[in-house]
């Protein structure tokens, strides 16, 4: 039997029904709104067990169930959603489109609620067959996840660099960085990497022609990342077009599972080809009105473009409960949900300093905490619970 999540359940009737047709075996989720953040959702869970099944009963709001659906079909391939609402024709379509495997009328019958869970559940299994993980000798169609800002300061080298640390723990020697900084990247120092090979040398000659001679102009982290870092100086950098970005994306894509791209602040050519080439976006913003601000007209931007791809996570840094903005004045501002809340952070200094990411150094540190939450959200990793501080600012939010 597979591993079955109740959510929006209406009352002890459906409830009843549900634990009667997965004899039992299913997890029944505190009524309230649904997060459209699956790590939020399953934070409810005691065991942290992900399930193969989630059951969504019709008192949750159709908006928020399809959000929620839509969102875990790009983050979490491997669980299938049921939906329990009226199966009308417009609702069919709305269900398809997010991803939700079936739609069961809120009033079905155990027999049918039974058959409708073992049908999502084969369904979910063969998903996680088709997404296991590659073995070395396989080829990847790699995640491109791009971290892109309106402005500049708010730490985006800082999430680049310990997100693309994170996900080389969750898989060795499939993860690479590229630093798309083309002016003034400064990844590699971050890492405390000493660059033979940079930025234009990836993109030009040999390098761009074979991906066995590309991977020979990365540089490799002691973690076991590889990196392309950035230009020597702006005018090296300069000379690295849209189109290059494309193609160095595209073949880095095919060799590794994960790559992590720094971008530049504002919408250049090259951040723009990796927006562009992007199976995710982390849009990130500090926590303050200017920030805010940037982000909500970067966002109508990319909307305009139709440059957002599936896979949209929004970022808050040096985040303050004394700072006189909440997660939701955020969220009201820029017309979206905030996904993973960074808190300011005393030992970030040190550790850029230091070309150690935080990450790896200090595990204990809320920032730490929540960049591994921001992992878990493209990794195989189990989700962390909320930090004390993410927990306490969401509450004053």
């Amino acid at each position: 039997m597979s591993r079955v999540v109740l959510a929006g359940a209406a009352g002890e009737e459906l409830i009843l029904r549900v634990k009667q047709a997965t004899d039992g075996d299913v997890t029944v989720l505190p009524p309230g709104r649904l997060p459209a953040d699956p790590a939020r959702l399953f934070e409810q869970l005691v065991d942290g067990e992900l399930p193969d099944v989630l059951l969504v009963g019709p008192h949750a709001p159709a908006p928020e169930v399809l959000t929620l659906a839509s969102r875990l079909d790009v983050q979490s391939p491997g669980i299938a959603v049921v939906l329990m609402a009226d199966p009308s024709p417009e609702m069919w379509q709305a269900a398809m489109r997010a991803g939700i495997r079936d739609l069961l009328p809120p009033t079905a019958e155990v027999a049918d609620i039974r058959a409708a869970v073992d049908r999502a559940g084969q369904a979910a299994a063969s998903r996680r067959r088709v997404l296991r993980p590659v073995s070395e000798t396989e080829r990847y169609t790699g995640r491109v996840i791009t971290i892109a800002s309106p402005k500049g300061g708010v730490g985006k080298t800082t999430v680049s660099t310990n997100l693309a640390i994170g996900l080389t723990a969750a898989a060795p020697q499939s993860t690479v960085l590229v630093d798309l900084d083309v002016q003034f990247g400064d990844c590699a120092s971050a890492l405390g990497l000493v660059p033979e090979y940079t930025l234009p040398d990836a993109v030009r000659g040999p390098a761009s022609e074979d991906t066995m001679v590309l991977k020979t102009f990365l540089t490799q982290h002691p973690s076991g990342l590889y990196a392309v870092c950035g230009a020597e100086s702006p005018a090296a950098g300069d000379t690295v077009s849209g189109e290059d970005v494309t193609r160095l994306l595209a073949s880095l894509a095919r060799e590794f599972r994960y790559v992590v791209v720094d971008t530049a602040p504002g919408l250049s050519e090259q951040t723009l080809a990796a927006l562009d080439r992007a199976t995710d976006v982390v849009m990130l913003t500090s926590m303050d009105v200017p920030g805010v601000r940037g982000l909500r007209k970067e966002l109508d931007v990319l909307r305009e473009l139709c440059m957002i791809p599936a896979g949209r996570h929004v970022v808050m840094n040096f985040a303050d409960p004394k700072g006189g903005l909440s997660v939701r004045d955020v969220e009201t501002t820029i017309g979206a949900g905030v996904d993973v809340v960074l808190p300011r952070s005393k030992a970030v200094p040190a550790s850029t300093n230091q070309g150690v990411p935080i990450i790896s150094s200090s595990r204990r540190d809320p920032m730490a905490k929540e960049l591994r939450r921001l992992v878990s959200r493209f990794a195989a990793t189990p989700l962390m619970k909320p930090g004390k501080y993410r927990a306490k600012h969401r509450a004053a939010g």
